[in-house]
């Protein structure tokens, strides 16, 4: 970032310079439409086999299910691509998968479970080699501080992209099955126009580059990555947690569960940059430490917050927010600092893996616990998440470190 810098911390935040740090403006707009095909149908995929493919709910379910487990069981062989030196070339693979799996979603016959379930799997895999391979560019073409708000900055606009997806499906979904192929087929433009336009920043990396810019190693990398499974779980708190207790345990409006997933969203892209440049004075560590508390401390607001009344939880969910973008900001940045060049890649996909098992695994978590009470949920997602806190100020790679922020 051109951005006047002081001992690694990030004092101004430069347009342009994000920008060019995030991958230069035809990179951005590969993102862009990347993640607003993901927003046209990533929603919606289960209404798609349900309503366009007259499957039955249990087996698309399944079959969504396969997808995501199948792209988890990917990222290995993704890392060790990585690590060979690719970095465009694998974000546009990425997409050209998912374009694969939008063009089979089109051509799946009503009925058809198994073609269905192949388009779901290719789906699976692009989305889970997408957030890796991205990482891995950014690490390339950025460093320090200025990689931290060049993640933080595509975060925010990817947020933004799906959004718009998102907003734009759900008001073509009057439209019936006809507008859902119409949005699959939008979906695949979208992800062919991206993986095009992502390919063509020919960006490689030197497989043999030397050490890591800031002294990193991979020690503890399991700990912070057995930690990231129980962080993770904020991700699915405004969509499966809050909805569940809103509409459960306080019989309120689904509207209330709407608000609270639009101000999620809306807060995500307008402070996750912000945030995230004004707590680089702190160390990546202290951060994502910081995140675990005031998730935690978020859980535990929304505990009191059941005993009175929507309104409540949704002003504690600003503070859940808050705990999201100190978490999206630290830990990614916080992996690319402690790994070597030489394991990057791998590194990122074992990030990545732990972020997608948490996801996969959330929801059954969430539920489970819910149908205990709310004490048991947040009581339960509140421990965990400062045992986790604890776990990655605990570890054995964290000591050392200056104000200004390395780790």
């Amino acid at each position: 970032m051109s951005g006047r810098t002081v001992t690694g911390m990030v004092t101004k935040i430069d347009p342009r310079a994000l920008v060019r740090a995030s991958g230069g403006p035809r990179y951005a707009v590969a993102l862009a439409v990347d993640a607003l095909g993901t927003g046209l149908l990533r929603p919606f995929l289960l209404l798609y086999g349900v309503t366009v493919l007259a499957l039955s709910p249990a087996a698309t379910g399944v079959a969504m299910t396969v997808g995501v487990v199948v792209g988890l069981v990917c990222m290995p062989g993704v890392g060790r691509w990585l690590d060979r030196g690719a970095r465009s070339t694998v974000v546009a693979a990425s997409m050209l998968v998912r374009l694969l799996g939008a063009v089979l979603l089109l051509v799946t016959p009503a009925g058809d479970v198994w073609v269905f379930g192949v388009a779901a799997l290719l789906l699976g895999v692009g989305n889970q080699a997408f957030p890796a391979a991205h990482a891995a560019l950014v690490a390339t073409v950025a460093h320090g501080r200025e990689r931290d708000a060049a993640l933080a900055g595509a975060r925010s606009l990817r947020n933004a992209a799906l959004g718009v997806g998102a907003l734009v499906a759900m008001a073509a979904l009057a439209g019936g099955p006809g507008a859902m192929q119409v949005l699959a087929a939008g979906t695949g433009m979208a992800y062919l126009v991206a993986a095009v336009v992502a390919w063509s920043v020919h960006v490689h990396a030197d497989p043999s580059a030397g050490a890591a810019e800031e002294g990193g190693d991979v020690t503890g990398m399991w700990g912070l990555l057995a930690a990231n499974v129980v962080y993770v779980f904020c991700l699915n708190v405004p969509e499966i947690a809050l909805p569940l207790v809103l509409v459960t345990h306080l019989d309120a409006s689904p509207v209330w569960s709407a608000v609270i997933f639009v101000a999620n969203t809306v807060l995500v892209v307008t402070l996750q940059v912000p945030v995230t440049v004004a707590m680089s004075r702190l160390s990546r560590r202290t951060v994502l430490a910081l995140a675990g508390v005031v998730l935690a401390g978020s859980y535990l607001g929304f505990l009191a917050a059941s005993a009175l009344g929507p309104w409540a939880v949704a002003v504690v969910s600003v503070v859940c927010t808050l705990g999201e973008i100190l978490y999206a900001g630290s830990a990614t940045a916080l992996v690319t600092v402690l790994a070597p060049p030489r394991v990057l890649g791998r590194a990122l996909a074992r990030f990545e893996l732990s972020s997608g098992f948490g996801l996969a695994v959330s929801p059954a978590v969430i539920t489970g616990l819910a149908a205990h009470g709310p004490t048991a949920l947040w009581g339960g997602l509140a421990a965990a998440t400062l045992l986790s806190a604890t776990a990655v100020t605990r570890d054995r790679s964290a000591s050392a470190t200056p104000v200004s922020g390395t780790r």
